[in-house]
C-alpha cells in the first residue's frame, strides 16, 4: 500500500512550524518543498530555516538549478531523502555521492515534459524518482493524470526504485494513484487547506484501502 505524505510548501517559518507540528500528530513522514527561485518561479523557505522533528522522516524536494550550491545546508539538515530535478545542469553524480556518504538517500524529479529514458543515467544513480504532475513551487494545481504513464517506464529502468508522486493528489483521485504502482503519494493542498487535516489524512488512507472496481 502506498504511503501518503503531507507536503509543506511555504516561505513563512511560522507556517512551516505549525504544519510540521500538526502533521507529526498523525503521520511519520513529511515532504518539504524548497525553492531558491532559480528553477521554480517562487522562493520558498530557505534550507537554512528548515528543520526536522523527532519521530518524523523528512524528505526534501530541492527545486534549484544548482543543487550543489546547497550541499552544506543539506548535510547539516540531514533529511532522509533529498530530491533534485533530473533536468538540472549540475554535477548531480558528485552531489549524490556526497549525500550518500552522509547516509542521505537520493532522488530525482521528472517534470511533465521529461521522458524517463532521456534521464536514465540520473535515474540509475537514484533511490527515488518523483513523478511531478503539478505546478513547481505552489500547491493547489490541477492534476495531470497522464503522468501516470511514466510509472512502468521508470520501473523498467530500475525495478527497486521508490516511486513518488507530486501534484494534485486529493480524495477523488488518490485511489487511482494508489493502483498505478506509486509507492509515495505526496499530498499538498488537499491536506494543508482541510479544516481537519488529520481527518482528511485518515479519509485518504481509507480510500486507498477500499476494495472494489475503480470508476
Amino acid at each position: 500500500m502506498p504511503v501518503i505524505v503531507p507536503t509543506i510548501t511555504t516561505d513563512n517559518l511560522e507556517v512551516y512550524n505549525a504544519n510540521l507540528a500538526e502533521f507529526s500528530k498523525f503521520c511519520k513522514r513529511v515532504h518539504v518543498d524548497v525553492s531558491d527561485g532559480s528553477l521554480a518561479p517562487t522562493n520558498l523557505l530557505p534550507l537554512s530555516s528548515v528543520h526536522g522533528q523527532e519521530g518524523i522522516t523528512l524528505d526534501v524536494h530541492l527545486m534549484s538549478a544548482r543543487p550543489s550550491e546547497h550541499l552544506a545546508d543539506i548535510l547539516k539538515l540531514k533529511p532522509s531523502l533529498c530530491i533534485v530535478h533530473s533536468e538540472v545542469d549540475d554535477d548531480v553524480q558528485t552531489f549524490f555521492n556526497q549525500l550518500k556518504s552522509a547516509g542521505i538517500k537520493t532522488g530525482v524529479a521528472l517534470l511533465k515534459t521529461t521522458f524517463p529514458k532521456r534521464v536514465q543515467e540520473r535515474i540509475a544513480m537514484s533511490d527515488h524518482v518523483l513523478i511531478f504532475a503539478g505546478q513547481l513551487g505552489s500547491q493547489g494545481g490541477a492534476i495531470d493524470m497522464m503522468q501516470v504513464e511514466k510509472v512502468p517506464l521508470v520501473r523498467a529502468l530500475k525495478p527497486d526504485l521508490e516511486i513518488g508522486w507530486d501534484g494534485g493528489a486529493n480524495l477523488s483521485n488518490i485511489r487511482a494513484l494508489a493502483h498505478a504502482g506509486i509507492d509515495v503519494i505526496n499530498v499538498g493542498s488537499a491536506i494543508t487547506r482541510a479544516t481537519d487535516k488529520a481527518a482528511m489524512y485518515q479519509s485518504m488512507l481509507a480510500e486507498i484501502e477500499r476494495k472494489g472496481v475503480l470508476i
